[in-house]
């Protein structure tokens, strides 16, 4: 193993590339649904000897190193993204090596940013493995807030496949695990020298410690459900070629009323028994709370007991500008049994390239556009909002890629009794896509103590508790329906309520421990201790 170590340290020039971008391949293998999280173990130290072995005081070439690890890692973690440009192959498919690589270029310069920094300090073995745990930590809570921010595929989602560990966000959520797990990867590296053994096998400790956390959290997690709440959750698998063809809309309408009604296995009285129904992001395409013909069949199909509640294209009904130029949202729209609207939620963070399109005025002309067509593009809501339901607890909603951030996802001061999320993950076809977006849901309820309610056009709906535990599910590409209770929440999380202050303390420690094992009098120690020069 010192003999690779070596190796590895002393490659240079496309070697070197070469094995940062393969590292970054295998780190994404961690990700939903292979979780081959001890992919992690051995991608980050072989990361970590190549950043070792670039020269002191070449921060421009640790970048580079740092950044093609980065770019491997998320163009493996995001290949699913250009399934949507074969939707319509014709008009989009063309960009589809722009979205794709440009974004995985552009989230890599994170990673960049971090290991030039980790190797601007000098840091090396232990000292290495925690101060880029610590930055890269904080490199991705940036990536998950500036330039509207985009959180996907973070390094803390590799603990969907660890079991109990996955528990610690209620703790100190997506981030804090991210760093925790890549501290834990790059400890190999410390362990093949003497003079870090002790301390990277008690950072190593934290693993089981987490487990041993989760497992116990588990065992008093309550089984119990909201009572005299039943849902419907419907999943029609309308194919996304078909979703929007206005000729289709009859079709899709009947589809949906009729999977809300029908009678099940297990329920064989149908709608009778559901207090609520769920359909998922932009059910119809038509503005289905603008139509009289749709209201009076809702209506009869609610028979004046069941609650709806859909994804929707809305406008903005109040608007005096011209037709062209009225406020088009994405959101979820509740309707009464009599189907009367109760409460509407504007989707507020909308995709990039999806939804708007980024600077425009520049892109436009090259040809590029956005791949969800409505006149203009959507207006963004107010923020995250509690809604009140009748005959449940309030709500706080998500609509699809809302549920990939970790914060201000729930109102401040309005702490709800569930969550729903409604999406279309049909662009993405039988990809890693909705995996990845359904085990990032699991991890939003683990951190705020509450269920979440997932519905998704072809799929994977779910019900998932206040731990993250799914209690019932449709596959990909099933059209059918999931009654269920709703299970009840949680006791507010720390996470919940102090969001990433835990964090904040996590960052601070581990650079300070950087720091003193970096200390000359440190150096000093170590050399009377064990007789070696090096330095930290």
């Amino acid at each position: 193993m010192i003999r690779l170590a070596d190796r590895l340290r002393a490659l240079t020039g496309w070697r070197r590339a070469a094995v940062a971008l393969a590292a970054g391949l295998v780190a994404a293998l961690a990700m939903p649904p292979l979780d081959l999280w001890p992919a992690l173990f051995a991608a980050v130290p072989v990361f970590l000897l190549l950043l070792e072995g670039t020269a002191a005081g070449s921060i421009a070439t640790a970048f580079g190193v740092g950044w093609l690890f980065g770019f491997g890692y998320f163009i493996m973690a995001f290949h699913w993204i250009g399934h949507a440009f074969f939707v319509n192959a014709a008009t989009y498919l063309w960009m589809m090596p722009f979205a794709v690589g440009g974004l995985s270029a552009a989230m890599a310069i994170y990673w960049g940013l971090a290991a030039a920094l980790a190797r601007g300090f000098g840091w090396r073995g232990l000292g290495l493995a925690g101060g880029f745990a610590g930055l890269l930590a904080g490199a991705e809570w940036l990536r998950g807030r500036l330039f509207t921010g985009f959180p996907w595929a973070a390094p803390g989602l590799a603990a969907d496949g660890m079991g109990a560990v996955a528990q610690s966000a209620a703790l100190i959520g997506m981030t804090g695990l991210t760093l925790l797990i890549v501290l834990w990867a790059g400890l190999p590296l410390a362990l093949l020298q003497r003079r870090g053994r002790p301390v990277a096998a008690g950072l190593l400790l934290l693993l089981p410690l987490a487990w041993t956390y989760g497992v116990l959290r588990l065992a008093v997690a309550s089984d119990a459900d909201v009572p005299e709440v039943r849902l419907r959750l419907v999943q029609p698998n309308i194919g996304q070629d078909e979703k929007w063809r206005e000729d289709n809309a009859r079709h899709i309408f009947d589809t949906l009323q009729a999977l809300s009604s029908g009678p099940t296995a297990e329920t064989p009285d149908g709608i009778a028994s559901r207090t609520h129904v769920i359909w998922p992001e932009s059910a119809v395409p038509f503005l289905i709370d603008e139509s009289p013909v749709a209201k009076q069949e809702l209506a009869r199909l609610l028979g004046g007991h069941s609650v709806l509640i859909t994804g929707a294209i809305r406008r903005d009904s109040t608007s005096t500008a011209a037709p062209d130029d009225v406020p088009v949202f994405n959101s979820i729209i509740s309707f009464d049994g009599n189907a009367a609207v109760v409460a509407r939620y504007d989707k507020w963070r909308l995709v990039p390239g999806g939804e708007f399109l980024p600077f425009a005025w520049l892109l436009e002309p090259l040809g590029f556009r956005k791949v969800v067509t409505v006149p203009g593009s959507f207006t963004a809501g107010k923020g995250p909002v509690t809604l009140a339901i009748p005959g449940a607890p309030p709500a706080a909603m998500l609509v699809c890629y809302e549920a990939i951030f970790p914060h201000n996802l729930i109102e401040p001061g309005k702490r709800p009794g569930w969550i729903v999320n409604v999406t279309n993950d049909g662009w993405f076809g039988h990809s890693t896509g909705p995996y990845q977006h359904l085990a990032q849901a699991r991890l939003r309820a683990i951190e705020q103590g509450l269920p979440i309610v997932r519905v998704a056009n072809t799929g994977i709906s779910a019900v998932i508790d206040s731990y993250g535990r799914m209690r019932a599910s449709l596959p990909i590409g099933t059209r059918g329906v999931i009654d269920s209770g709703l299970p009840v929440a949680a006791a507010e999380t720390v996470y919940g309520r102090f969001g990433d202050a835990a964090l904040a303390v996590m960052e601070v420690l581990i650079l300070l421990l950087v720091w003193l094992s970096s200390r000359p009098w440190a150096t000093v120690a170590r050399r009377h201790s064990f007789g070696q020069a090096s330095g930290p």
